[in-house]
């Protein structure tokens, strides 16, 4: 059988589940039980790009950011975005590496350092909306309101706090994550949506946001032409009506209806939103077939016995 190419977008809660305090040992614990899912589709002969978000630590790195002001040197926010690159890369390609070869699986694991063009002038920077770190309390969000924080109500999870989210118009380098993939390598690659550069003069610079590790994953999807692209989340399906009485899952839906129900307000801007949002975009400009799942569903799903199916038309 040939080789299947897929792109896996990995949650940043994926690593920090509801509760946890996301200590490291807890994210290496997450991160090693999903890498066994990650190795069971190499096993199956995919070539996977792997993306991820990095919601809780972008967050935690503000926090630190904000404690040590005056003490250690500043990080802009596109700076905490690349230290979390380096974080959360570290954490899944030595997890990964662990899992292949447990299966006798010799196949090299890299992470690339990713920038994502962004235009300077794109509305997002105006309107924060992507939401980072821990959740709050209603009491504790009214008193992280007077540092001069943004906080928003997260998909009736909690409160947390929103940064400038533009919209990604190109990885930088696509380029070599491709000849990676095609040289046989398992490649992290568009960390945390990537780091936010605009371009100025003959270079790029970086600015302060965090791009939805969605809509970036997209962008990637779409130029290495991948057969699907999996987004890995903290549901099974897509729902209807999520967490209220009448919710009903969604197992394969075409394009079109995808738009219908984003247009009904189904999905909320904060979370299920960004991910249907890619996945049209994906679909609607070439692309075969996306999937949403959980990462303990990923090889079922793949065979189409879980998930929601996202394709041209039913």
């Amino acid at each position: 059988m040939a080789s299947k190419k897929a792109l896996l977008a990995i949650g940043g809660n994926s690593l920090i589940r509801a509760g946890q305090r996301g200590t490291i040992e807890e994210q290496f614990e997450n991160a090693q039980r999903t890498a066994e899912y990650i190795a069971e589709l190499i096993e199956m002969d995919f070539d996977l790009v792997i993306t991820h978000g990095n919601g809780p630590q972008v967050g935690a790195q503000l926090i630190r950011v904000e404690a040590g002001a005056g003490q250690v040197y500043s990080m802009p926010l596109d700076v905490c975005v690349a230290s979390t690159q380096g974080e959360i890369g570290y954490i899944l390609q030595n997890s990964i590496q662990k899992s292949l070869w447990k299966r006798g699986i010799k196949k090299p694991v890299i992470t690339i350092i990713t920038q994502v063009l962004v235009d300077k002038d794109d509305p997002g920077f105006t309107k924060p909306s992507k939401p980072v770190g821990p959740f709050y309390t209603k009491e504790e969000a009214e008193r992280k309101k007077t540092l001069g924080w943004e906080i928003i109500e997260d998909a009736g999870r909690g409160y947390r706090r929103v940064v400038p989210s533009p919209k990604p118009i190109d990885i930088i380098e696509k380029e070599a994550i491709k000849q990676c993939v095609e040289d046989g390598m398992v490649v992290i690659a568009v960390g945390g949506g990537g780091i936010p550069v605009v371009k100025k003069d003959e270079h790029f610079a970086g600015v302060e946001a965090v791009i939805d590790k969605d809509r970036a994953s997209a962008v990637l999807a779409k130029y290495l032409e991948v057969d699907y692209f999996i987004i890995s989340t903290d549901t099974d399906k897509v729902y209807l009506n999520y967490k209220k009485p009448n919710q009903r899952a969604l197992d394969v839906i075409s394009i079109e209806e995808a738009k219908k129900f984003y247009e009904e307000g189904h999905f909320p801007a904060g979370s299920m939103g960004p991910k249907i949002e890619a996945v049209v975009d994906f679909i609607g400009n070439g692309g075969n077939c996306a999937i949403i799942t959980s990462p303990e569903n990923l090889v079922q799903a793949v065979l189409g016995k879980a998930g929601t199916r996202i394709v041209k038309s039913k």
